[in-house]
């Protein structure tokens, strides 16, 4: 598959920056400092991939004002190379972003007659869409998707193959749900009796709003009475689980590997590091950020930075600081037991 060609002059007018050197060049892809080739672009955001300018192959790069100065190549110059570079990339991105199949419906595909497909829907090979199910316009379903009994697929939206949205899920327009999701399956309800785990039925929904990508395998849990709720902008990494009647609010961004239990509240813009956890029932307040590997045992009601855990150490010292923390209690006591004595000896 060819790549796009694309002039500097064109790139600049694209992300509104200035050219310094060859307007005219052509540049067919994206690479690293370290990896470019005459024919790509490269970029600089990080100051510690600075070391790797000099020597670049590179035949343009995106580079701020003040960095500019040091490279003596071509250049795009923008405020801000990381934002200039994300939009950039669309114009290279693999062609099955855009169109999963080239017929509309694939004869192996299974549609309710009572389904609702609007203009320009495309569905793969083994899909599956069940009765009253609404698809907008220009949605791609990847093969063997799943799309349960009156749930809605907003307009634009991507759906990659083997992705379940069961039933009574609402996904908002323009989102990308990548190979694996599932939404609307069962919230961890049970009620503990003198037989066993009784289940409790989930009768809520999963309610997912516009421009939400979630990434592969990661699972959104419907409520148990109310909805579960994601806002719009969310974006939702690999193997994330969401529990039931979880609410996420605009903006927000969560890493891998996280968890979020039952009927806990995220505010708007929250960032939630890899790996971490945060317990049920619980308010994040708006502009939280989490960092990776913490866990989360009580509301976080003012904005700021939170971590918990430890940072890594070399073995033999991470084992003598871990016995020492486990002698904290102790120690914690005979502290106290010591400074009783001199505010007595004081008194006295």
């Amino acid at each position: 598959m060819n790549k796009p060609v694309y002039t500097l002059s064109h790139l600049a007018e694209k992300i509104d920056a200035r050219v310094e050197g060859d307007d005219q060049l052509t540049v067919s892809g994206l690479a690293t400092l370290q990896n470019a080739k005459e024919t790509e672009l490269s970029f600089l955001a990080n100051p510690v991939y600075e070391k790797y300018l000099s020597d670049t192959e590179a035949g343009a790069v995106i580079l701020t004002e003040a960095a500019a100065e040091a490279y003596s190549g071509n250049k795009l110059i923008h405020e801000n190379p990381y934002q200039a570079y994300a939009e950039l990339s669309h114009l290279w991105a693999f062609s099955s972003t855009r169109q999963v199949q080239s017929t509309e419906i694939h004869a192996s595909a299974v549609v309710d007659e009572s389904a609702n497909l609007g203009q320009g829907v495309r569905v793969g090979p083994g899909a599956v869409i069940e009765p009253g199910a609404v698809i907008g316009d220009n949605v791609q379903l990847g093969a063997n998707v799943y799309i349960g009994q009156d749930s809605q697929v907003g307009e634009g939206t991507l759906v990659y193959a083997n992705v379940s949205i069961y039933h009574g899920v609402t996904i908002g327009p323009h989102c990308i749900l990548h190979s694996g999701v599932v939404v609307g399956s069962d919230g961890f309800g049970f009620s503990p009796g003198p037989k066993g785990w009784t289940k409790i039925e989930q009768l809520g929904g999963v309610v997912v709003g516009a421009k939400v990508e979630i990434g592969a395998n990661t699972t959104i849990d419907r409520g148990a009475l109310d909805n579960t709720m994601i806002g719009n902008g969310v974006i939702l990494d690999n193997q994330i689980q969401i529990a039931h009647n979880v609410v996420i609010g605009d903006g927000c961004a969560i890493a891998a590997c996280s968890a979020i239990a039952g009927s806990t509240t995220l505010g708007k813009n929250v960032i939630v590091g890899g790996a971490s956890g945060i317990a049920g029932h619980l308010h994040i307040a708006d502009g939280v950020h989490i960092t990776a590997m913490t866990m989360v045992i009580k509301s976080l009601n003012e904005p700021g930075v939170y971590s918990s855990g430890t940072g890594v150490q070399p073995n033999d010292k991470w084992r003598k600081s871990i016995a020492r923390l486990r002698q904290l209690d102790k120690m914690a006591g005979r502290i106290s037991a010591l400074e009783k004595q001199l505010k007595q000896r004081g008194e006295g």
